[in-house]
């Protein structure tokens, strides 16, 4: 009876053991966790940030586009080449009741682009506000003398002709019309002229990576067919084409077609407002000026359908900004952009 107590007292003791032991592994673990570093919260932070991805542009890319003037002259026209490749076009009335393009490129390898014309003040507001390297085949006098006050990386065909630019001579035009430069020749200059190849500034446009259906928005009108009037001399057009869900693009009621695919343009994304513009006093070539810091109403069209917006641009080298009318941000499809500033003796047709 003795030896049975002895081994009841032995066995409580061990127990006393385990349970002082257990208690002693659970508090060592409570101190180490609490003094170990939140392990999700620094993964979070240490996380880069990814933006959703587009077809139209690399949105994480931060490399510079490329700004580059295009001749849009009937005899320019027929033989344009390289404007698909082009994330975003403006175009913008000239003198003589002519346009011209400003085509951004951004991590492209388009072959042959162009013809290439010369530089007018105002396009370069729309280089700065890409923070693109801006490229050009001669200059305005203004043109000229903000190039070099405003200390804008510019490739110029007249300093570079037979290097970072070519003239094809096969044309049968007139010599200002056959300039045209690539992609290859453009990062080559930039390398050598040493400009910055990277940028902070982001895209212009806030792309969303699907269709931004206007249909379900408030003030959407059907848009089949675009027109905008810049002069007697240039009306552009759009007919949309449900099949690809894109507007199929005409000058003068002529398809505009690219000279080396021969395949006619198109855009997804079409935003067109007016603006004032005058002849600058003097200029014995009728040369433009242009009222384009402000604000007014505009209009965004996709998908066969348009809405009203809001435009804004503060100073030359800020973004212009584009909103709804209740002042959010636009949203634009995944697509590329024409984007159609007009005169004020235009107008535009919405059918």
């Amino acid at each position: 009876m003795k030896k049975i107590k002895i081994k009841k007292k032995y066995l409580i003791g061990a127990i006393i053991v385990a349970i002082l032991f257990l208690i002693a592994i659970t508090l060592s673990i409570f101190f180490i966790l609490k003094d170990k570093p939140d392990i999700k919260k620094k993964t979070d932070k240490e996380k880069p940030d990814v933006v959703e991805k587009v077809d139209i542009v690399d949105l994480n890319s931060n490399s510079r586009p490329y700004a580059v003037m295009i001749n849009n002259h009937p005899d320019a026209r027929a033989h344009h080449a390289g404007l698909q490749d082009a994330y975003m076009i403006y175009e913008f009335i000239v003198e003589g009741g002519l346009t011209r393009y400003l085509a951004l490129f951004k991590d492209q390898q388009t072959e042959k682009i162009g013809s290439v014309r010369s530089s007018r003040h105002y396009f370069l507001d729309y280089a700065l506000e890409n923070d693109a390297i801006y490229v050009h085949w001669g200059w305005s006098p203004q043109a000229q003398s903000d190039i070099s006050t405003l200390k804008i990386n510019n490739i110029n065909g007249l300093a570079y002709e037979g290097i970072y630019f070519y003239r094809d001579k096969s044309l049968n035009v007139a010599l200002e019309h056959t300039g045209f430069t690539t992609m290859e020749m453009l990062k080559n200059a930039t390398q050598k002229l040493k400009y910055r190849e990277t940028t902070d500034k982001g895209v212009l446009l806030n792309y969303i990576p699907k269709d931004n259906e206007l249909q379900n928005k408030e003030n959407a009108t059907v848009a089949n067919e675009v027109t905008i009037k810049y002069s007697n001399a240039v009306t552009t057009s759009y007919t949309y084409d449900e099949a690809t869900k894109t507007y199929k693009r005409f000058v003068n009621g002529k398809e505009h077609v690219d000279d080396i695919t021969k395949e006619q343009y198109t855009t997804k994304n079409i935003i067109a407002y007016s603006i004032y513009n005058s002849t600058i006093s003097g200029d014995d070539k009728g040369r433009q000026n242009f009222d384009n810091i402000g604000s007014g109403d505009g209009v965004y069209i996709t998908n066969g359908y348009s809405i009203p917006i809001k435009w804004s641009k503060a100073k030359r080298e800020e973004k212009t900004k584009y909103t709804y009318l209740d002042g959010t941000e636009l949203e634009v499809s995944d697509g590329n952009t024409y984007i159609q500033v007009y005169p004020k003796t235009g107008s535009i047709t919405i059918k």
